[in-house]
C-alpha cells in the first residue's frame, strides 16, 4: 500500500468513526421521541428572539418522521450560521410538517414578552398541516392549547424534534432581521439580529428607535423609548 493509499485510508476511517460519533450522540436525542411514541404524532415547539430590543418572537413547530436521520441536528445556538441554514432545507424537505408564527414588536410591547412567545407559539401551531397529538416544548406549557403537552428543560439539546424547531425559528427570524437591515439601516441588524450589540445602543442614542423597536425593551437606553 502506498503512503496516499495509507492516508486515504486513514481519512475514510476516521469519516466513519466521526459519523458513528454522531449517529450515537443523535440517538441520545432521541429519547423523548421513544418515550412518547405510542401517544401518536409527536411535534417539537421552540422560539427565538425573547430577548432583543427590536424585531418579533419566532417560534417553529416541526413534526418529524418517526426515526427521521438530520445528522447534526442540534440546539441552534451550537450551531454556525451556515450549518443553521443547511439543516434549515433538509428540516423543510424531511419534516411531515413545519408550521411557523411570528408576533410583532408592538404586540410584545401590548402583552409583554412571555405571552407574545406563547402567542407565537400557538400560531406555530395552528399553521400545522397535520394536527399532533402530543407536543414537546422547549421549557414552557403554553396556554390555551388542547393538546397534550410535554416542558422539556433545555430541551433543544435533548430532542431532535425541538432542535429542528429551534432551528427552523432561528433561521425565520434571522433572515427577517436581514431585511430589517435594508429598510432601517445604522442598527446593524444583519449581524446582531436585534440583540443589545454595542453598535445597536449606540444608534439607539444617535438615532432613536425605529419601527420595530419593542418600546418596553429600550426605556434604559432612549428618551424616546415611549414616543
Amino acid at each position: 500500500m502506498t503512503k496516499t493509499e495509507l492516508l486515504r485510508q486513514q481519512r475514510e476511517q476516521r469519516r466513519q468513526e466521526k459519523l458513528k460519533a454522531e449517529r450515537e450522540r443523535l440517538e441520545g436525542m432521541r429519547v423523548y421521541e421513544r418515550q412518547y411514541r405510542e401517544r401518536g404524532t409527536l411535534c417539537g415547539i421552540d422560539e427565538v428572539g425573547r430577548g432583543p430590543l427590536a424585531g418579533p418572537v419566532v417560534a417553529g413547530a416541526v413534526i418529524l418522521p418517526e426515526d427521521c436521520e438530520i445528522l447534526y441536528l442540534n440546539d441552534s445556538k451550537k450551531l454556525s450560521e451556515k450549518k443553521r441554514e443547511l439543516l434549515y432545507d433538509e428540516i423543510m424537505e424531511k419534516a411531515i410538517a413545519v408550521g411557523i408564527g411570528a408576533v410583532s414588536p408592538e404586540r410584545i410591547d401590548e402583552i409583554n414578552i412571555l405571552q407574545a412567545t406563547y402567542e407565537a407559539m400557538r400560531i406555530a401551531i395552528s399553521r400545522l398541516s397535520v394536527r399532533p397529538d402530543l407536543l414537546l416544548n422547549d421549557a414552557v406549557t403554553i396556554p390555551q392549547v388542547d393538546i397534550p403537552q410535554v416542558p422539556i428543560i433545555k430541551g433543544d439539546a435533548k430532542s431532535v424534534s425541538i432542535a429542528a424547531a429551534s432551528i427552523i425559528a432561528k433561521v425565520t427570524r434571522d433572515r427577517m432581521m436581514v431585511q430589517y437591515e435594508d429598510l432601517y439601516p445604522g442598527y446593524e441588524f444583519a449581524s446582531n439580529k436585534g440583540y443589545g450589540s454595542a453598535r445597536h445602543i449606540a444608534a439607539l442614542k444617535e438615532i432613536g428607535p425605529c419601527p420595530i423597536h419593542r418600546r418596553s425593551f429600550i426605556k434604559n437606553f432612549t428618551g424616546d423609548a415611549e414616543k
